[in-house]
Formats: structure tokens, C-alpha cells, sequence
């Protein structure tokens, strides 16, 4: 049985020091009354978000290191690849062994494998790569074998199974080989033989390694005009920046393009994270200087940044990932739990346990207030009863978005510090906050990185009708929360 308890306390002394981390009551006036009480997967009916369990098809990491961590962190859907390579490496013979173990042991466990259809065979001419920056497969011995091994794939798994994703990052590295056309001719293929034989199944597409809107209007217009877009359930993307604040306009306009074709296909950012230590060669936005805090930072402001969006999210990856071959050449280091070259579980960074938070507090139970406005005006009032809004003793950026409870219209709001990438500190400048049509029993302010929660006291926050008014309240570049107190499952 895991200590997590155990862990998180010596990672936190490690990392910042017990000074650092007890700076609360002293520091800012807020009385700590307890933690997040993270909640196992199984207890979570549904929520916004999957987990990065990659690169297994290229032994880069080991399935068997982490499973037991898996639920603890609360998530149920876990993004795997399939492992054309890995499973026929000799023409006409399967050996499903290593992925039969892996989708076997994570639904046992109640957890929902979502299987990639990656990367191509070279056993095969034309079979494409198996590595990041891959070509897709291209002759019509390889699309032939590549057929049916995808229904083979499919038929295996099917009753156990419901979520797919077709190739990986068609466009990484400014790929030239893999064009907007090609990539939506993989995806006609293979999604015409997925529902064939899964007519219920849930398909992803397009898998993008970053953000290109050329590209993207082409894949939309070529999968529409062959009228299999609509087969599709979700658009993927990964799109790695520094500030994960940044990017949203970027991915608003490549919605836009995709509802001039449809507007039922949703967006789901497929893969995202930070790394906890800098250096070149590891892999998307290394060449920074990463801690694990700003590492828990990053990956917590990417997840509540996207469900402020309506928009599903991936993080990546549960652990670090020993790459031995492709573009990457040393450790990559976006794992929420740390390993080495023996692709062993060495212990829980920082993020696992800011993710925990997020998948303790954030479930299907809460409904996005679609409406929070900034006025500058801490007086004005809406006739709009759903509308809430939200004013700020500052001209400074942040990034504030409001939540609901279905059946107690409770509600809590995530803030931070949106200008900036995330950086290593932990020091807090006080604001003061104005939510007009909000609704509040018992606020409490949520630190996501720590998980620590604070009662306000009373001469800090005051009520006049619908609109609240916080003062003094402590904001930085990670994630904090002003919340109902029933809404936040907290230890003692």
C-alpha cells in the first residue's frame, strides 16, 4: 500500500523548505483549517479529464512501475498507444501479449483505456515510421496490412474499449512528408473500419502536434468533402507553450474553422504538460529553467485553463519517459512521477499531487458559469441573473472562471495569474475581489499546488445581497480557489 501521505510530506520539505510551506496564518491572515482529501478513481463518476500513459509501445516506459498510482490520482481515462510495431513483427502475426496486460489490468482496475492507432511498421515498404516525426504509412501493401491490424485491433478490444485516436502529431516538426491530405485520408480509413465494426465507438482525429490553421482547414475541408468528418467525435491537439495561458485565442480560431463543417465535433487537447527540470533535448518547452513547482504550476493552470474552455484535457504523462530513440534523446521529464533510466517510480513530484487536487475538487457534479464578466466597476449590478461578475483591484491579468454545483448552485471560482509562464516561487500579492450574482455559503480560499484550505475570516469578505466582496486575498501564477466550503472534499 502507498504512503501518499508520507511522500507528499517529504517532497514538500525537500522542494521548498518547512518555512516556505507553513508561511499561511503568519503570512497572509488565513487560518488553515485542512487539505483537498484526494478521491480515488472509482469514487469519481465522471470527470474532464484523461491521463497520459504513452510511449509503452516503445518500451519507454514501464506500465508495471505505475499502475498502482493510477487511481489515487482520480482520473478514469487513460490515453495509451497501440503499437502497430510492437504488435506485428512478423508479417501476418499479432502478439497482443504486452497490450492485452495493460488494457486488462487498467479496466480491472475501473479505469478507461482511450488506444491509439500509432505508429506505422517497417517490416512493411511504405509502412511508415514508428517514432515522433514518423511518415504515416503510404503504399498499398502497407495501408492493406495497416487495415487490418486496426480491425484487429478493434475486434480484440472492442468490448472493453469505446475510445480511439488515429495517428500521432501528423504534423510534429513541421512534417513535411505528412500532409493535411494524408493525414485526413489515415483518418478516413481507419475511422470507416472502427465503425464498421464499433458503430457506439468514440473516434479522435487529427491529433495535432501544434497548432497550424492552414493545415487544420484543409484536414477539415478534405475529411467533410469525403463526408466521414462527422464520424469523428473529437478533434485533438497538443500545442506546447511556455505560458499556457497564451494559446487559447489560437485554439478559439481553429474552432471557428471547424464549425464551418461542423458543429457537433468537440475539441479535446490531447496531450499537454511541463517538464520539472530544464535542459535541451527533452522534448517540448525544455529549454527553460523548470522546477517542480512551476512544473505543477503549468500543469494545473493547462487543465483549469481548458475546462474554463469546454475543453476536455490530457495531461502528460503520468511518468517520466526514458526515450531511446526518435527526436527526443535524453529523459523527458513532464512525468508527474519521477523515474530514471530504469523507468522505475522513484516518487511523486509536486504535480501529482496538484493534479490529485484538481481531479478531488473538479467532476461532472460542477457546470461552468458561461458568463463571468470583468466590469471594472465594482458597483455595477446585472439584471441578468446568470450572469456573474467579476472585478479586480488591479489592472493586472487574470485568468477567472466560475463553476456551479447542479444541485446545489454552489459555486467556486479558479483565479491566478494569467500574464506570465509559471516561475518557482511561491510568494503571494493580495487583491481584492467583487463576484456580483454569486452564491456562497461558506467561502473558503483553495490553494490547488499545496491542496492546503483556509477559512477567510469574517472581516475579509462581506455580503450585500448577491454580490461578495474578498480583501486581501492572496494570488499568484498557480491556481487558487474562492469556494463554497461543501464543494471541496477536505482531510482534517
Amino acid at each position: 500500500m502507498i504512503n501518499f501521505k508520507v511522500i507528499l510530506a517529504s517532497c514538500l520539505i525537500f522542494l521548498f523548505g518547512i518555512n516556505a510551506i507553513a508561511q499561511t496564518t503568519d503570512s497572509y491572515g488565513l487560518t488553515k483549517i485542512g487539505e483537498i482529501n484526494p478521491r480515488n478513481a472509482n469514487e469519481i463518476e465522471g470527470s474532464n479529464w484523461l491521463l497520459g500513459c504513452e510511449t509503452l509501445d516503445r518500451d519507454f516506459t514501464d506500465y508495471d512501475a505505475y499502475k498502482e498510482y493510477l487511481n489515487p490520482l482520480g482520473i478514469k481515462r487513460l490515453r495509451l498507444q497501440g503499437g502497430w510495431a510492437k504488435t506485428e513483427k512478423v508479417k501476418g502475426q499479432y502478439d497482443w501479449a504486452w497490450l492485452d496486460h495493460i488494457v486488462n489490468d487498467a479496466t480491472s482496475r475501473g479505469l478507461e483505456p482511450w488506444i491509439q492507432f500509432s505508429y506505422g511498421n517497417e517490416i512493411y515498404e511504405g509502412g511508415g515510421g514508428i517514432n515522433l516525426a514518423a511518415g504515416v504509412p503510404h503504399s498499398e501493401v502497407a495501408l492493406a496490412a495497416w487495415d487490418r491490424w486496426v480491425a484487429a485491433m478493434v475486434n480484440r478490444y472492442k468490448d472493453k474499449v469505446i475510445n480511439w485516436e488515429i495517428w500521432n502529431e501528423p504534423n510534429f516538426g513541421d512534417n513535411l512528408e505528412n500532409t493535411a491530405e494524408k493525414a485526413a485520408a489515415l483518418n478516413i480509413r481507419t475511422i470507416e473500419i472502427v465503425k464498421r465494426i464499433q458503430p457506439e465507438a468514440k473516434v479522435s482525429g487529427l491529433a495535432f502536434g501544434h497548432i497550424d490553421l492552414e493545415y487544420a482547414a484543409e484536414f477539415f475541408k478534405v475529411m467533410h468533402d469525403s463526408g466521414k468528418l462527422e464520424l469523428l467525435d473529437n478533434i485533438t491537439y497538443h500545442d506546447y507553450v511556455y505560458n499556457p495561458d497564451s494559446h487559447y485565442p489560437k485554439v478559439m480560431e481553429m474552432k471557428k474553422i471547424l464549425e464551418q463543417y461542423s458543429t457537433k465535433i468537440t475539441l479535446r487537447q490531447g496531450e499537454n504538460g511541463a517538464p520539472s527540470i530544464g535542459g535541451p533535448g527533452r522534448g517540448a518547452i525544455g529549454d527553460h529553467d523548470w522546477s517542480e513547482l512551476s512544473q505543477a504550476k503549468w500543469d494545473t493552470r493547462r487543465m483549469l485553463g481548458d475546462l474554463g474552455h469546454d475543453i476536455e484535457s490530457s495531461v502528460f504523462s503520468i511518468i517520466d519517459m526514458a526515450y531511446n530513440s526518435g527526436p527526443i534523446k535524453r529523459l523527458n521529464v513532464k512525468g508527474l512521477l519521477m523515474s530514471d533510466s530504469t523507468k522505475q517510480v522513484i516518487r511523486p513530484k509536486m504535480a501529482y499531487y496538484a493534479v490529485q487536487n484538481i481531479a478531488a475538487v473538479f467532476d461532472n457534479s460542477l457546470e461552468r458559469i458561461t458568463d463571468v464578466k470583468d466590469s471594472h466597476n465594482s458597483k455595477y449590478i446585472p439584471e441578468d441573473p446568470n450572469e456573474v461578475v467579476f472585478n479586480k483591484s488591479t489592472d493586472r491579468s487574470f485568468a477567472v472562471y466560475g463553476y456551479k454545483h447542479q444541485e446545489t448552485g454552489q459555486q467556486v471560482f479558479t483565479i491566478w495569474e494569467s500574464e506570465s509562464m509559471p516561475n518557482n516561487s511561491t510568494e503571494k500579492r493580495l487583491f481584492n475581489f467583487t463576484f456580483a450574482n454569486a452564491k456562497f455559503e461558506e467561502p473558503v480560499y483553495v490553494d490547488m499546488i499545496t491542496g492546503e484550505v483556509f477559512d477567510i475570516p469574517t472581516d475579509q469578505w462581506s455580503k450585500n445581497g448577491a454580490q461578495y466582496t474578498f480583501r486581501n486575498i492572496p494570488i499568484y501564477d498557480g491556481p487558487i480557489l474562492l469556494a463554497d466550503k461543501s464543494l471541496i472534499p477536505i482531510k482534517k
